[in-house]
């Protein structure tokens, strides 16, 4: 009986690591968001859109002393100071709506142009620690739902990577 459980054992051990495979972890969006490439369209983005940014915010910030004079004092006001200050919440509300509008599109196109420009380059960086690492499964945090042991995780290796890649 001894012999045949020692077999039984040896052959496992023999067959477990032909089936195993090496699993890593990987966060892409953080290993990009944290690249120097991304850091610098990041700026770039806040130096052409920063100046709407700012409107906005003080938009709506007047938005909601408007909001809260013609709540607090809208039924004692003269009907002519009511329409006028519904006017104005109107035509402000308006531009923070337009600005709004404009900063999210600014955002998405240079997200969309970062990603493009960065495809390949982080290809690269993760084709090199697949193969650096001999990795035979690479998963998102996101889709890890229990792990009996730490999984390597890539990111911050990939993004140095990243950031030495031409």
């Amino acid at each position: 009986m001894r012999k045949l459980t020692a077999v039984v054992c040896l052959l496992g051990a023999m067959i477990l690591p032909a089936h195993a495979a090496e699993v890593a972890v990987l966060d892409w969006r953080a290993a990009l968001m944290n690249t120097q490439s991304a850091q610098a369209s990041l700026s770039s983005l806040e130096g052409q859109i920063g100046n709407q940014q700012r409107e906005a915010q003080n938009l709506g910030n007047e938005l909601q002393q408007l909001q809260q004079r013609l709540q607090n004092e809208g039924e004692t006001m003269a009907q002519s100071q009511r329409e006028s200050l519904i006017s104005e919440l109107q035509q402000k509300g308006g531009r923070f709506e337009q600005l709004r509008q404009e900063v999210m599109q600014a955002q998405q196109r240079s997200e969309q142009q970062f990603l493009e420009g960065a495809e390949a380059k982080l290809e690269q960086a993760v084709a090199q620690v697949l193969e650096r690492h001999s990795i035979d499964v690479l998963v998102e945090p996101q889709g890890v739902l229990h792990s009996g042991v730490d999984l390597p995780n890539v990111t911050d290796e990939v993004t140095q990577i990243f950031d030495t890649l031409n």
